[in-house]
């Protein structure tokens, strides 16, 4: 059987390059040639199927031991899609602190269209088994949240979703499958937004889905082609370059974030620092080590109480202050006036997501300039 690291590099090769290309070639064509009419054909139009998306969906399929992949225009479009397989009546299971597109999504498109949601916090597995209703299609949650790194456990979900016939929607953006394989856990359906860590470097947005059965594809390729929001190929080669060299970055995402954090526990300006295995006696820290192969490259640290969050991060030289994350360049950013910006003060508050917080994605940089540049900033406040 081939090895992860080596399907990276070398899965999901097309079978229709006959140049001898060692690279995937970019085909650019919106339709295809039929020899003659009524030919049954591989390809005829690119909403439909394109060589070069097919492979990077072969390559997540694989990397995910998964039955199909389904490359997107975003990872919102990949959400959209998954969240599009139920319909109005049906009752959905979702984790209480999503990604903010996502609670959009929710809040303003589909609830308003019939489909019922609950929040729960799915680290509370006995909250999650009260939250089943006979209407419960799935559980939908992310197995690391943003911004306070809360990890859930995919099999514990799974086995109880699973004993009420609902479907487990899993975002695994944060860990990708290089730590983490939700499929083998139990989980029917894993997405991730590949603008992160997928696709490594900030040049890019796309969205991945990836099935656990025949049946589950058939769906979601139905819902892809119809919908149409699809990856186009110069992104879809951008996205199988970035998936070559997931293990190397990951690795060195995480072990610079363990510098990192190392550095913020000694400083008397940081009051607490949020990471899966900082604490070895939380929930968090046993999920990860049962689950994963290690936490991912994005930490969270709170500022002592009356520490100014805006002039540290301004303060900043070589980090940069903006949203997103999972790039070779460290990220920063202040979520209760960036990403959870929305969300009132008093419910935000609850979240524990205070106006001290700071989000860190962490970058390929050398740590120590990393470290320089936050020590820099916190000399500063």
């Amino acid at each position: 059987m081939t090895k992860f690291n080596t399907l990276l590099v070398r899965g999901g090769k097309p079978d229709d390059n006959h140049t001898g290309a060692v690279n995937v070639p970019i085909y650019n064509s919106s339709t295809y040639r039929y020899p003659k009419l009524g030919s049954d054909v591989r390809w005829d139009y690119e909403r439909s199927g394109n060589p070069t998306r097919d492979n990077v969906e072969n390559v997540c399929a694989e990397l995910e031991n998964g039955d199909r992949g389904f490359a997107f225009s975003s990872g919102m479009a990949a959400i959209h899609a998954a969240l599009s397989l139920f319909k109005p009546g049906d009752h959905i299971i979702i984790g209480d602190n999503i990604y903010g597109g996502t609670f959009r999504l929710v809040n303003d498109f589909l609830k308003p269209r019939g489909i019922k949601f609950s929040e729960v916090d799915t680290q509370n597995i006995q909250a999650l088994e009260e939250a089943f209703t006979p209407e419960t299609k799935a559980v939908y949650f992310e197995t690391v949240t943003n911004p306070l790194l809360k990890v859930s456990s995919v099999k514990q979900i799974s086995k109880v979703a699973h004993e009420h016939d609902a479907m487990v929607i899993v975002d695994n953006t944060f860990l990708t499958p290089y730590l983490q394989k939700p499929l083998d856990l139990g989980a029917d359906l894993v997405l991730h937004s590949a603008t992160k860590y997928l696709g490594g470097h900030s040049d890019m947005t796309a969205g991945i889905i990836v099935t656990k059965t025949k049946e589950l594809s058939d769906k979601v390729y139905t819902l892809q082609n119809s919908i149409g929001a699809i990856l186009a190929p110069q992104e879809a080669n951008l996205l199988r370059r970035g998936i070559q060299t997931l293990n190397l970055r990951m690795d060195r995402h995480i072990a610079n974030a363990k510098k990192i954090i190392k550095y913020l526990e000694r400083s008397d300006k940081v009051g607490r620092v949020y990471y899966p295995t900082v604490d070895k006696n939380s929930i968090d820290y046993a999920i990860i080590k049962d689950e994963a192969r290690g936490a991912g490259g994005v930490l969270s640290f709170e500022l002592k109480d009356g520490l100014d969050a805006a002039k540290f991060v301004n303060s900043l030289q070589l980090i940069i202050l903006a949203v997103s994350l999972g790039a070779a360049e460290s990220l920063v950013e202040v979520p209760a006036f960036m990403s959870h910006f929305e969300i009132p003060k008093p419910d935000r508050l609850a979240m524990g997501i205070k106006d001290e917080l700071i989000r860190l994605s962490v970058g390929l940089e050398d740590a120590d300039d990393l470290i320089a540049d936050l020590d820099q900033a916190f000399k500063k406040i």
